[in-house]
């Protein structure tokens, strides 16, 4: 894959992420539940991590970022998880 075609798909994968984030975070703000709360910082923190893979690897490839990701995309999936958890009833 070209790195033109890889740019495309790395932007298109952060957009998405980051329209989730936002859409949900309208909703938070409209209606105040709690599991909207803990998946817009869910989706916030997977832009983030796509934010940080466009960085690895296209721009940054002298750095490696892995670690950061990992994290980022960890505590993404732990807070969803944890939001799961306190919304059960």
């Amino acid at each position: 894959m070209s790195n033109a075609a890889q740019l495309a798909v790395y932007l298109l994968c952060l957009l998405t992420s980051a329209t989730c984030a936002g859409l949900l975070l309208r909703n938070y703000i409209n209606l105040k539940t709690r599991f909207l709360l803990f998946s817009t910082i869910c989706f916030a923190l997977l832009t983030l991590n796509n934010f940080l893979v466009l960085l690895d690897i296209m721009l940054l490839s002298a750095m490696d970022l892995l670690p950061y990701r990992h994290m980022a995309a960890l505590a993404g999936i732990c807070v969803l998880l944890i939001g799961f958890i306190l919304d059960v009833e």
